[in-house]
């Protein structure tokens, strides 16, 4: 998969997760290499196109540990449930050093999942991650397979 199906894969995410949801889950999609401990985006949807990178390390919050862990493989995520405004609610790992973040930066987390139509929503997000995941070479997640073309 080439990061530019992956956008649009992305797009597409947000799109029938909002229908399913009755409204924004996410207002913002970022795909971000953390690579030598530097941020460069390659991809971003949302409302803070300026201020994104400038406030990135302090919006990762609680997620900033779980990108470290060794547990997570190519299209495994992560849901932080506390946080609120700019703070980083989810990622997807894309590969090594690679990831989606999504937010939602005028509510949290944890009101989005009181809706009961967050069930419904999580299931393109679901679907997401497993694209992500088969695209690997081995389907397991164990092998960056994006290129940028």
């Amino acid at each position: 998969m080439t990061l530019e199906e992956l956008f649009a894969k992305i797009k597409t995410c947000a799109q029938q997760m909002n229908t399913r949801y009755g409204g924004t889950v996410f207002d913002e999609w970022t795909v971000v290499s953390l690579a030598e401990n530097k941020a460069r985006v390659f991809f971003y949807t949302g409302p803070r196109n300026d201020e994104f990178l400038q406030n990135f390390a302090a919006d990762l919050g609680p997620l900033r540990r779980e990108l470290h862990n060794q547990k997570y493989g190519v299209g495994d995520f992560e849901f932080s449930r506390h946080g609120a405004g700019t703070r980083i609610e989810a990622f997807v790992v894309l590969g090594g050093g690679l990831f989606l973040f999504c937010n939602n930066t005028q509510t949290t987390m944890d009101a989005i999942a009181k809706n009961p139509r967050w069930l419904d929503a999580q299931v393109p997000f679901v679907e997401l991650a497993e694209a992500i995941r088969a695209s690997t070479p081995d389907g397991q997640g164990h092998t960056q397979f994006f290129s940028a073309r």
